[in-house]
């Protein structure tokens, strides 16, 4: 196979190119993921839905042992 003057260069700059695209392409879809997550800050019913998360959700539905806020004792009152 004889050797053709230009092949090497050619072949350089499709490589260099396909390397262009894909940083492109990479650059452009962390663009578009950034801007998604930061698009709209949270409204303040939102805020409040989350601030009113139970503590103890496992305790509130009766399947593991906590204390109930209503009922709390008072911690070892002792007239010392």
């Amino acid at each position: 196979m004889p050797h053709r003057t230009g092949t090497t260069a050619q072949r350089i700059r499709i490589g260099l190119t396909g390397l262009a695209f894909a940083f492109l392409l990479i650059l452009l879809g962390t663009v578009l993921i950034r801007s998604s997550r930061d698009a709209a800050p949270p409204t303040p019913a939102e805020q409040n839905a989350e601030m009113n998360q139970p503590s103890e959700p496992l305790a509130e539905l009766g399947v593991a042992p906590g204390a109930d806020q209503n009922q709390q004792a008072p911690a070892n009152s002792s007239g010392k």
